[in-house]
């Protein structure tokens, strides 16, 4: 029977982090459990950072964006014995459970540690949205919101000075920053790992786009192209002059969303009421409008789907 349980944040920050610690913190102590907040992920797992969290521990917290219990990467953690000392650091506290809120690496992580005899629960958190078996993660929603409202304000500027603009987005491996962006701000291209890149295309995309319209937009994921470069291509190659901008990580900071402060209170409490009824080994997920349990080993298969039929979408709205 759970009576102690851990949480901690792992990976890359993402809004709404800090709404899923108040909902995991208050649901368990609803239910007479103790917390503890693990700062800095697995490495202050590992280095006995860990303290109690009562329901004015997490205060106030929602509204802000990132992780106040902060977060870190320990390439180490998969070295069993790095892996024994942390969770020795665990029993130390009694600690019997722990909720896990991160991306496909801290799963693993979580996976591992349930190998080891320690009951895990996952939660998403990641702006990417690039975890298996669910439609939604924490975070994904604030950063697209943060990027199209980037994108807008480019859009005004190149107008005036009937430009294209090519804006580099975050999403790591996946495309689903780019695309949803690239939708909700009725670019001209988008180009990512799912769908490659045709220059010819892009080329042709922008030259109708000057026959109507005093600009152009290119949204690209990261680690596809040097945007530099592409608008060296589109500036020698059609009617504008291109500028790239690269958004970076201002997308992973800033308040969270509506949409993400909810989802990550529904997911927080899912994730406690887990670990009552006994599961390890498993995450809290999204889908098809519903939040559910699964294995963590599903999660760590990718079914992204959808995403080439919101391509296909897209494509004929250029």
């Amino acid at each position: 029977m759970i009576k102690r349980i851990g949480v901690l944040t792992s990976g890359g920050d993402a809004p709404g982090m800090n709404a899923a610690i108040r909902a995991v913190t208050r649901a368990a102590i609803a239910k007479g459990l103790e917390v503890f907040g693990i700062h800095d992920g697995y490495l202050g797992m590992y280095e006995n950072r860990i303290e109690r969290l009562y329901r004015k521990s997490v205060s106030e917290k929602m509204r802000i964006g990132g992780t106040f219990l902060g977060t870190a990467r320990l390439k180490e953690f998969d070295r069993k014995e790095v892996r024994q000392m942390a969770l020795d650091n665990l029993h130390k506290y009694q600690i019997d459970g722990l909720v896990v809120i991160g991306g496909d690496g801290s799963y693993r992580g979580g996976l591992d540690l349930s190998n080891m005899g320690m009951a895990v629960v996952g939660v998403p958190g990641t702006i990417d949205n690039d975890i298996g078996g669910t439609d939604y993660t924490i975070g994904f929603d604030t950063a697209i919101n943060t990027a199209v409202d980037a994108v807008d304000k480019l859009r005004d500027t190149s107008n005036s000075h009937r430009r294209c603009s090519i804006i580099e987005v975050m999403g790591r491996n996946c495309g689903d920053i780019a695309i949803w962006t690239a939708m909700a701000v009725g670019a001209e291209v988008c180009i990512c790992k799912e769908f490659g890149i045709d220059l010819q295309e892009v080329i042709d995309n922008v030259r109708k786009a000057a026959q109507s319209k005093r600009h152009a937009i290119i949204v690209v994921a990261e680690n596809m192209v040097s945007v530099e470069e592409l608008a060296r291509q589109v500036t020698e190659n059609t009617p504008f002059e291109a500028r790239a901008t690269v958004l970076g990580h201002i997308q992973r900071g800033g308040s969270p969303t509506v949409r993400d402060r909810v989802y990550a209170s529904m997911m927080g409490v899912k994730a406690v009421a887990a670990l009552i009824e006994g599961k390890s080994h498993h995450c809290v997920c999204y889908r098809k409008g519903k939040i559910a349990v699964i294995p963590i080993e599903e999660a760590l298969i990718d079914n992204n789907t959808d995403l080439l039929e919101k391509y296909e979408i897209f494509k004929l709205l250029w």
